[in-house]
């Protein structure tokens, strides 16, 4: 009885007949942490970005600009709307490996329903999908 206790992950039978591994919550408590400081750090860069954004400039000439000024506000705007949207995606995947967390189903890819290797857990805390699954989403 106290090897089932020890182990690390905990098995547990679906209707299907195929096993679920379950992380413990006392290992998933400080990867939660963890994403949590990640996730108020990655909100709070996304904020210091938008006010880098020269689009939001109140100062800025809108008319009769030199189009060297134009050019340098045009990149300045593409360049910090690409590191928002890169910012939201982190974002987005974060709050989806928090909530698989709460809900139980941490390091099961939400794909196949096979266990995330480890290895890229620990690389990548909040990934929702095996890697080959990833794979096959990005072709």
């Amino acid at each position: 009885m106290k090897k089932q206790k020890t182990k690390t992950l905990k098995k547990q039978k679906k209707s299907s007949g195929k096993g679920i591994f379950r992380y413990p919550s006392m290992l998933l408590s400080p990867i939660g942490s963890f994403l949590q400081d990640k996730l108020k750090n990655l909100e709070k860069r996304k904020k210091a970005i938008e006010k880098e954004d020269p689009f939001r400039d109140t100062t800025r000439v809108l008319d009769n600009a030199s189009p060297d000024t134009d050019a340098a506000e045009q990149f300045g705007h593409a360049r910090t709307s690409a590191l928002k949207e890169q910012l939201d995606r982190r974002i987005i995947q974060i709050r989806k490996a928090l909530t698989r967390i709460k809900i139980g189903k941490y390091g099961i890819c939400e794909d196949c329903g096979q266990m995330i290797d480890t290895d890229r857990l620990m690389v990548y805390p909040e990934a929702t999908l095996c890697a080959k699954d990833q794979a096959k989403r990005e072709k």
